[in-house]
C-alpha cells in the first residue's frame, strides 16, 4: 500500500487484460455493444471507489534488455498473450479482485484477466532485509 495510506482494510491488485485481438470476427455493432459494457463496468468500479486507475496500452513499444540495455521494438508476444491494458484496484481481498475480473466483458471473446496482488514493498528488498536480520541475530 502507499506509505501515506492509513486504510488497513483494503488491498491493492492489478488486473492485467491479456489478448488484443478479441474483436476479430465481430460486427461493428457487436464491438460497440461490448465497448459500451466495458465503459459501464469501468464507470461502476470507479464510482464504487474500487478502481484506482486503469488504462489501455498501445500494441507497440520497446523492450530494454541485457547488461548493455539493448533496445528492441516490441512487444514480441503473440496477440493473445499481449497485455492490452490494466485496472489498478483497491478492494478488500483477492476473492473480491477475482470476482471483479470475472465480470470482464471480453472474457467470452478470448481475453484473459490476470489478477496480481501489488506488493507493499519490493520482494527482493524484503528478502535482503530478512537476511540482514538473520545475520544480526
Amino acid at each position: 500500500m502507499n506509505s501515506n495510506d492509513t486504510s488497513t482494510d483494503k488491498s491493492e491488485f492489478l488486473l492485467l487484460f491479456r489478448g488484443t485481438d478479441w474483436h476479430h470476427g465481430l460486427s461493428p455493432d457487436q464491438i460497440q455493444s461490448i465497448m459500451e459494457s466495458w465503459g459501464k463496468w469501468f464507470t461502476e468500479l470507479s464510482e464504487s471507489g474500487k478502481l484506482v486507475s486503469g488504462h489501455p496500452l498501445e500494441n507497440q513499444g520497446v523492450i530494454i534488455s541485457g547488461k548493455s540495455g539493448q533496445v528492441a521494438d516490441g512487444p514480441f508476444t503473440e496477440s493473445k498473450e499481449s497485455v492490452g491494458g490494466y485496472f489498478y484496484l483497491k478492494v478488500a481481498s483477492l476473492d473480491e479482485a477475482v470476482a471483479i475480473g470475472h465480470n470482464c466483458p471480453v472474457l467470452a471473446y478470448g481475453v484473459e484477466v490476470e489478477v496480481r496482488p501489488v506488493a507493499a514493498a519490493c520482494p527482493m528488498q524484503r528478502m535482503m532485509d530478512e537476511m540482514k536480520e538473520m545475520a544480526l541475530s
